[in-house]
């Protein structure tokens, strides 16, 4: 690998620079009048696929964004690692809170960056981290140093649930046959403290209507008379919890796996302060489940958590109604073995119970996904490890993630893989906020790492055989 790592050094600057092109598209899957754009950062990126020297470069249509794909089979019997990213990004919303405009990439040092970050929409969720992939296979191919065969598979939905891609995976299984599949959508605790990302949690995501009166009313003239949605809606909401922080929803906690003694004693020597996590929210103290560290509750514990509610006049100034209709949008993360349509199908029916007879309730659900864990003793694993354990210094602890990812339980379903997920961003990144950003050390990192992830997969892959 060291004719590539001389060719990564020697490109920084275009590699820096062909990033801040990619993130100025705002290519946000959400929102339909940036469709365009969506189309444009697909086609961009199948360029840079057919510019890094690929055989096989396609934008496969779907029914909704395209996927980029694209190949390079160096020997049939060598093994083949399949990446998987997105080049679809979240809205920028809410824009005022930006120091920069979210489109418009700005490279700035920070007190966890002093080598400079770049901030921008989807800098590191994830076009700044697929791009990583992009520029490794860049330098391998341009050194002569790709030791097996590679495909790529870049969609472009993933932030509005991946609607499409399952459709795409189950009607491609052949083109996407390999060994492994290797994402970079996930961080590591620290830019000293490399890790893995071993276990996702699964989501089930809904959205929740109470309607009061046929209209909206004045509150003076109907207040205490009729059901106010709103505050219906909060009151339901509130008793989704009980006093120990724990969901109240029935059957909600059936199938959830308990890790042993033994399990989360290995997961609290990952380093970790409650002091520091608080002041960089800046909050007072942290909340959650009882018996579980803020870790746990981050990771291989279920959750449930309002992402917005609205109703009513949020205008400025004052308008005395009594809303007829009051929403929220709930999301809940699932650890192994929780069904997202069993868990849907639960909320659904007692939201639905604990409704009083004055309003009507309706549950709307939206996109879902299974968990998905990774074991340690894999050889996608030994390869990532030794990888990070190479250009970092030092071997990378396995975590579990809070986040969800709820293709990677789908790829195994469907091309009988499992996934490796070598995130390089940090959860201080602020991905879906205002000022996301991601730092330049994890992006030259990353781009750095990923060739020894190849070169240990096929040496390990070889020895097995």
């Amino acid at each position: 690998m060291k004719n590539s790592q001389t060719y990564i050094q020697a490109n920084k600057d275009r590699f820096l620079n062909e990033l801040i092109d990619l993130l100025k598209m705002p290519s946000i899957s959400a929102d339909a009048k940036y469709a365009d754009a969506v189309h444009s950062t697909a086609a961009s990126v199948a360029s840079h696929l057919t510019d890094l020297g690929l055989d096989q470069v396609e934008v496969c249509q779907t029914a909704g964004y395209p996927i980029v794909y694209g190949e390079k089979i160096i020997d049939a019997t060598l093994p083949t690692v399949l990446v998987y990213g997105h080049y679809d990004v979240q809205p920028a919303d809410p824009i005022e809170l930006w120091t920069n405009p979210a489109f418009e990439p700005v490279v700035k040092s920070t007190e966890i960056h002093p080598e400079g970050a770049i901030f921008a929409r989807g800098a590191c969720d994830d076009k700044g981290q697929m791009f990583m992939h992009v520029k490794a296979v860049e330098a391998m191919l341009a050194s002569n140093e790709l030791p097996c065969n590679v495909k790529f598979m870049i969609e472009g939905e993933e932030e509005v649930g991946s609607e499409n891609l399952g459709v795409f995976v189950k009607n491609n299984v052949e083109k996407l046959k390999a060994d492994v599949i290797l994402v970079s959508d996930t961080g590591m605790l620290a830019n000293d403290v490399p890790s893995i990302t071993t276990g996702l949690r699964g989501l089930s995501y809904v959205e929740v209507e109470v309607t009061g009166p046929n209209r909206d009313l004045h509150s003076g003239l109907y207040g205490g008379c009729v059901a106010n949605p709103i505050n219906t809606l909060a009151k339901m909401i509130a008793s989704l919890h009980d006093e120990n922080n724990k969901i109240t929803i029935p059957g909600f906690y059936d199938k959830v796996i308990n890790l042993s003694d033994e399990e989360r004693a290995e997961m609290a020597k990952a380093p970790f302060s409650n002091e520091k996590y608080c002041k960089a929210l800046d909050i007072n103290e942290v909340m959650g489940e009882n018996g579980y560290s803020t870790m746990e509750r981050g990771s291989i514990r279920p959750t449930l958590d309002v992402n917005g509610i609205w109703g009513g006049y949020t205008g400025e100034g004052a308008k005395t109604v009594i809303a007829s209709k009051a929403y929220a949008k709930i999301s809940m993360r699932l650890v192994p073995d929780q069904d997202p349509v069993e868990i849907t199908e639960l909320f659904k029916n007692h939201f639905e119970k604990i409704a009083p007879n004055s309003v009507k309730v309706t549950v709307k659900p939206h996109h879902g996904g299974e968990a998905a864990v990774t074991p340690i003793d894999s050889i996608g694993y030994k390869a990532a490890a030794l990888a990070y354990e190479q250009t970092f210094g030092k071997k990378p602890i396995p975590v579990r993630s809070g986040g969800s990812i709820p293709i990677v339980a789908m790829f195994e379903k469907i091309l009988g893989l499992k996934t490796i997920l070598m995130g390089f961003g940090l959860d201080s990144d602020a991905i879906h906020s205002p000022n996301e950003h991601f730092g330049l050390f994890n992006y030259y990192k990353g781009i750095e790492t990923i060739p020894y992830f190849y070169h240990h997969f096929t040496e390990l892959s070889q020895n097995e055989l």
